[in-house]
């Protein structure tokens, strides 16, 4: 006869109970995943072949047939193209300075260079047009006529606005390289320029592929921009928004959120299988490289990373300096009449943008990490069923996401309908948004985790939960932090995804800079760009001051 160990038995309940747990877990994060993101694009995609004779493709034949398609989906991709090209040139240069060459100042450069990332699209646009508008400075001071309204406006916006996120992607394959082949070449005499040929950039070769995807889609899919410098230069974004809130053509502006999709998808499945296909270059025998100075080469770096922080810092400044003066550029006496805010709502687009930002924070944090969380212990099928999930945002351009929220939710059958027109729905879809990014960086922390850990705590008893509770969180808190503030700061200065589902009621601040800027009133437009930029910063500090109290490695807002 055989008497079962009470052990045998506790582990056995303790490990179905696991499974419950993690069972439980995958459904409340998948479940979500599928209601403010898979519904939503459903939604487009029913709209977009339903007509008035049935399902069929007669919106997309009525669409394809105007003449307007061809010019839109022309300038969408020669903008785009251009753009990518002249962003990842740039971009390639600045990270080699930066990493490649002894020059001084690179953390003031480093910090510069990212300050596109944390304000509204838009914000570039509004810089140009400050100096090169009708009524720019430089214009109307030297009498240059230049009109940069159109392709080359977009173009110029768009560089600015894509830069940093080619610059972070191009940095990462540049920061590492192993010193032993470099020495080998100049023991062969190799000179820089073959050098470079041969060696540095075969090795970046995956960085630069990931980054020209990712600069694509960012620009494809811009908004802010386009709307505020285009002119009469349509794209698809700027179209979805004239179907939708100038036209009330909801299936039209299906037709092209379908359109927008498809390369937007396209550039980021390519992208993801590049980096797949990416292998360590450097190995546990791989030799730091050490910069050497080089007089050259380092006032070489020096000149063009101030140069392009300068514009970085003009294009930012001109906007603080607008904000401040009576009226540009005709009075320029210093004045605080524009943060008055004597504009319908006043200054509540702010707060309303501050709050719907902390929720955006707070939710983020708890999906995404759960996610990670729950991925740490799937295998197989349902593994990448959930990740497959998680990172589909990515694929997805904010303004169709927007518009999928108003087919789903503005429907009395959907239970969910309660949301609509509040500030709830507009933190969800910032979360679900920003989702990929968030997942990716709550993962990276987690992966740097051993996985003994977890071993170590089920062997001493601990359930899946309290594993997670006691060891796995004290750990990445850093992590977490890092994805609270992520998706706080793209919620204060994201622009597409909520434009079609803000209210009189709920407006928010980065919209708040489009309506004025399209009213002309550019001074207040500044001005409420400035505030939003502030609050970004002094969010910036609070976080990157709790990581020093704590002793905490610096960790990533980027994954």
């Amino acid at each position: 006869m055989t008497v079962s160990h009470p052990r045998t038995v506790t582990q056995t309940a303790r490990i179905d109970t696991d499974r419950l747990a993690v069972l439980g877990l995958t459904v409340a994060v998948a479940l979500p995943l599928i209601v403010f993101v898979v519904l939503p694009l459903v939604g487009i995609l029913n709209l977009s072949f339903v007509t008035e004779d049935g399902i069929g493709w007669g919106n997309f034949v009525r669409y394809f047939s105007s003449p307007k398609f061809t010019r839109v989906v022309v300038n969408s991709f020669t903008v785009t193209l251009t753009t990518t090209a002249i962003t990842v040139v740039l971009a390639y240069a600045f990270a080699y300075a930066m990493h490649r060459t002894a020059m001084p100042g690179k953390r003031a450069f480093g910090m510069i260079v990212l300050l596109p990332l944390f304000a509204p699209s838009l914000v570039q646009a509004l810089g140009i047009l400050f100096m090169f508008g009708r009524n720019g400075v430089i214009n109307r001071s030297f009498g240059l006529g230049i009109d940069i309204y159109g392709f080359w406006g977009i173009v110029i916006s768009d560089v600015f606005y894509s830069f940093p996120h080619a610059y972070l992607i191009l940095s990462a394959a540049l920061a590492l390289a192993d010193a032993r082949v470099y020495e080998s070449a100049q023991m062969l005499g190799a000179s820089a320029a073959r050098v470079f040929r041969t060696i540095t950039l075969p090795a970046t070769r995956y960085g630069v592929m990931s980054a020209t995807f990712v600069v694509f889609t960012i620009v494809i899919t811009d908004f802010g921009n386009p709307m505020v410098i285009g002119g009469d230069f349509s794209v698809l974004a700027t179209e979805i928004y004239n179907q939708v809130s100038g036209q009330s053509n909801f299936a039209m502006g299906a037709v092209i959120g379908v359109l927008l999709l498809i390369p937007a998808g396209l550039a980021v499945v390519i992208e993801k299988w590049i980096m797949r296909r990416h292998h360590a270059s450097i190995t546990d025998r791989s030799q730091p490289l050490r910069l050497m100075p080089d007089r050259r080469r380092d006032m070489a770096g020096l000149v063009y990373a101030s140069v392009v922080c300068g514009m970085i810092l003009l294009i930012v400044g001109v906007v603080f300096v607008a904000s401040f003066v009576t009226l540009w550029p005709y009075n320029m006496h210093l004045s605080l009449r524009h943060y008055r805010f004597e504009v319908q709502n006043g200054l509540q687009p702010l707060w309303t943008s501050v709050w719907v930002s902390l929720a955006a924070g707070a939710i983020g944090v708890v999906v995404t990490v759960a996610g990670a969380c729950v991925m740490r212990r799937l295998h197989g099928a349902a593994a990448q069923a959930l990740y497959f999930l998680s990172i589909l945002p990515a694929a997805v351009p904010g303004m169709v996401l927007g518009l999928g929220y108003i087919f789903a939710f503005n429907d009395p059958a959907n239970p969910l309908e309660i949301l609509y027109g509040t500030a709830v729905i507009l933190a969800i879809c910032n979360v679900y948004h920003y989702h990929a990014q968030g997942f990716l960086i709550a993962t990276t922390g987690l992966n740097q985790i051993s996985r003994v850990f977890d071993e170590a705590s089920t062997s001493l008893g601990g359930s899946f939960f309290r594993t997670l509770r006691s060891v796995i969180l004290p750990i990445i808190w850093p992590s977490i932090v890092s994805v609270g503030v992520f998706f706080f700061v793209r919620s204060m200065v994201t622009l597409s995804a909520v434009i079609f589902l803000v209210t009189p009621s709920t407006q928010l601040a980065a919209v708040s800079v489009l309506l004025l800027d399209d009213a002309g009133n550019q001074n207040q437009a500044a001005a409420f760009s400035v505030c939003i930029m502030l609050v970004v910063a002094m969010a910036l500090a609070l976080f990157h001051g709790l990581l020093r109290l704590s002793g905490a490695k610096r960790v990533s807002l980027f994954g």
